[in-house]
């Protein structure tokens, strides 16, 4: 319950590298679904979604992968882009050091660093890949000019984020509301509409800024793939499972009022103009 300076890296810690319910082990993200949410279906939904945004990195060069949880992305991050540097940078120590075989067969190198001030010089980067991060970022104002920074002109980021599309309508969907912020230790004044990513990234200087809205992809189905392995789970302690339950309920409820939606952002930094 104590998140201290570190937010982000307390939480992940706490749920270490063997979180219960993982879609799939190793795994952190909550997949791009085909179907309405099955066990059977989400080691492959958590692959998917790696794999279509990554399906946007420029092929052969420097990519930078923040926020890279447990490293099972990074494989398969490098299977598609064929990188000639892979760099993967996450806050949370541990969690590089526990996947650090995954790293070793992507060929990654592995940084411990912050998003708003991303240990890479400026203009080496051809591409910035973020799966399911930003939303623990103090800023993404901040980190959209990083990625402006570091990436070389016409240089792409692909990423992921979890948007909040409107406030609460009553005490319920707040009180829901707050749990999460709580649970995942977010900022409030973080909480940002599809919209208004897309427009902070415009404004720190990303050229042809895509938005695609899919929680009906991507929250709906996890949601329920989750309450499937949580049942599941039987061997876990009461406390936690009934813990995970409540909060379960709570992310349901901001879903069903639509507060929240998954989206799917490409941008890049725009080319150096003729002299």
């Amino acid at each position: 319950m104590r998140q201290e300076g570190n937010p982000a890296a307390t939480v992940y810690e706490s749920l270490g590298p063997n979180f219960f319910l993982a879609l799939d082990p190793g795994w952190l993200n909550l997949g791009l679904w085909e179907g309405p949410g099955t066990l059977e279906e989400a080691p492959r939904a958590v692959r998917r979604l790696v794999e279509t945004l990554a399906q946007d990195l420029p092929r052969g060069g420097v990519i930078l992968d923040v926020g890279n949880g447990l490293g099972a992305q990074d494989p398969l991050i490098a299977r598609i882009a064929r990188p000639r540097r892979l760099v993967a940078l996450n806050i949370t120590e541990s969690q590089l050091r526990a996947g650090r075989s995954r790293l070793g067969e992507a060929g990654a190198l592995p940084v411990v660093g912050d998003a708003m001030r991303l240990p890479i010089r400026s203009e080496t980067v051809d591409g910035v890949i973020s799966v399911e991060a930003a939303f623990h970022f103090r800023s993404r104002r901040i980190f959209f000019e990083e990625v402006v920074r570091v990436l070389r002109p016409g240089g792409v980021l692909t990423m992921s984020d979890v948007s909040v599309e409107r406030p609460p309508p009553g005490l319920l969907e707040g009180l829901a509301g707050l749990a999460q912020l709580r649970l995942w230790g977010l900022r409030a004044k973080n909480l940002s509409s599809a919209e208004r990513i897309a427009d902070l990234a415009r404004r720190a200087g990303l050229v042809d800024v895509r938005v695609e809205r899919c929680g009906d992809r991507v929250i709906d189905p996890a949601l329920a793939a989750v309450a499937l392995r949580l049942r599941a789970a039987g061997e876990v302690p009461t406390g936690q499972r009934l813990a995970a339950r409540f909060f379960l309920a709570q992310v349901r409820t901001l879903r069903r009022r639509e507060m929240i939606d998954y989206v799917l952002l490409r941008a890049r930094r725009a080319t150096a103009r003729a002299a």
